[in-house]
């Protein structure tokens, strides 16, 4: 499939290296000429620079021959007008980013509608979605939902006394023999993310992906060494959209939510807008504001302004305060490894949240996609086909490439850990772990 992105940003870069993994042929636009330049040396695609809005630049970018535009600049009306062309010019699907409430409003339905996108993304409400999630999960930095609900993805780096450091996957496999309620899917270990086997013994400090029925999440959560309380008191730190829909689905939780927001116009905005929600007006790095707000009381901190630097320095005071949990959302990947080592608990991308919804419509037949910042392995939902390599067979006779595993099966509304000897069927919704070049052939086999 050719793919022209429109934006090479966090979103557009990242979506456009997943896809040219999978040997997609990918073309990028961005007007930014230096950053183009990076991302040539960096990933196997086109680049272009210039505007999608500019029918010459899409056309070298071969509109001409594309099935899919993704336009996720920061500029909606860029990425409206560049589904638009590319619509005229007989692209069969687009994708579109928009984050302004008027543009996603009823009143903008028809300007939406001329654009011809075959899906909107929205990378607030994504990005506010997958904070959510964790307050279900203390300790976890990963959470995904898979099959309805019926299935847990949960990711969390071990601590030295997590119950399962220093046991194989096989000792852990027979203690809880002989109906399974979990398996670890995946283990990032320096830098290196594998499927593991039965052999593999955990260690302090390795990051783990475990899938698990629904009714196994408490357990997982201890076996993990996760916290066990839900906070009552969180501290949103920054006024944005994501903030504004994070504090409303916590309020209504019954949680005390604190934003601090530097504009006073948007602070302002914000205390008329939301109910049970202290706003101050203030620097997220101003040691007194954060003092005087008792920082140190809330359970868990969410730093997520535009400003990674900011964001880390002030997730690191609310630590040395006592906040129990800090999650920093970034925006520049390459301080993760800076932001895992200095103390922050949880690091969030908008791009992966965001690139989820992306990756799941371009694949098709894929129900749901999970990527995360820990390695490359992606979590994927699909359904078995009628008549496919899939249908009747034992998981140990598909032949499955090594960087891919079955750890979950829902059938009739009942989850199933994936075993050697379980035998499938069509229409059984499957929750697959995968490296990005062995997704093709798994599509393949249930397909």
């Amino acid at each position: 499939m050719h793919v022209v992105v429109v934006g090479a940003g966090e979103v557009g870069s990242y979506v456009a290296d997943r896809l040219s993994r999978e040997a997609h042929d990918v073309a990028l636009i961005d007007i930014d000429a230096a950053k183009l330049k990076r991302l040539d040396e960096e990933l196997d695609v086109l680049t272009v620079r210039g505007s999608g809005t500019h029918p010459s630049i899409l056309a070298k970018a071969g509109i001409e021959h594309s099935e899919l535009l993704v336009a996720v600049t920061a500029n909606d009306e860029v990425n409206l007008i560049s589904s638009m062309l590319a619509k005229s010019l007989g692209v069969p699907q687009t994708i579109v980013r928009i984050e302004a409430a008027d543009l996603r409003s009823g009143p903008a339905a028809a300007v939406r509608a001329a654009s011809g996108a075959d899906l909107f993304i929205d990378p607030d409400a994504e990005t506010a979605q997958e904070i959510l999630t964790l307050f279900d999960f203390p300790g976890a930095d990963e959470v995904a939902h898979m099959v309805g609900d019926e299935v847990l993805v949960i990711g969390a780096r071990l601590p030295a006394d997590a119950p399962l450091v220093g046991r194989t996957l096989g000792e852990i496999g027979t203690e809880f023999e002989p109906d399974w309620d979990f398996m670890v899917a995946a283990i990032s270990r320096d830098d290196e993310t594998i499927i593991p086997r039965r052999d593999h013994r955990l260690q302090t400090g390795d990051h783990v992906r475990i899938v698990a029925k629904r009714k196994a999440g408490k357990m997982v959560g201890e076996l993990l060494g996760l916290g066990r309380s839900v906070p009552k008191r969180v501290m949103l730190l920054g006024g944005g959209r994501t903030a504004q829909i994070l504090a409303k689905s916590l309020t209504m939780r019954g949680v005390y939510v604190v934003i601090i927001e530097r504009d006073p116009i948007r602070a302002r905005e914000l205390a008329e807008q939301l109910e049970n929600c202290l706003v101050l007006e203030g620097d997220i790095t101003d040691d007194d504001l954060l003092r005087e707000a008792d920082i140190g009381r809330c359970e868990v901190v969410v730093a997520l302004t535009g400003e990674d630097d900011a964001n880390i320095l002030a997730c690191l005071y609310a630590k040395a305060s006592g906040t129990t949990e800090t999650v920093a959302v970034l925006h520049r990947l390459a301080l993760l490894s800076l932001v895992e080592n200095s103390g922050v608990d949880v690091a969030l991308s908008p791009r992966t949240a965001t690139a989820n919804g992306v990756l799941r419509f371009v694949r098709g037949g894929i129900a749901a996609v999970a990527t995360f910042l820990h390695g490359d392995a992606e979590v994927l939902e699909l359904e078995v086909a009628e008549h496919s390599r899939a249908d009747g067979a034992l998981i140990n006779e598909l032949g499955l490439p090594k960087d891919a595993l079955i750890a979950a099966f829902v059938r009739d509304g009942n989850a199933q850990i994936g075993r050697a000897k379980s035998r499938l069927r069509a229409h059984d919704h499957v929750v697959v772990v995968a490296m990005p070049g062995a997704v093709g052939e798994v599509r393949g086999v249930l397909g």
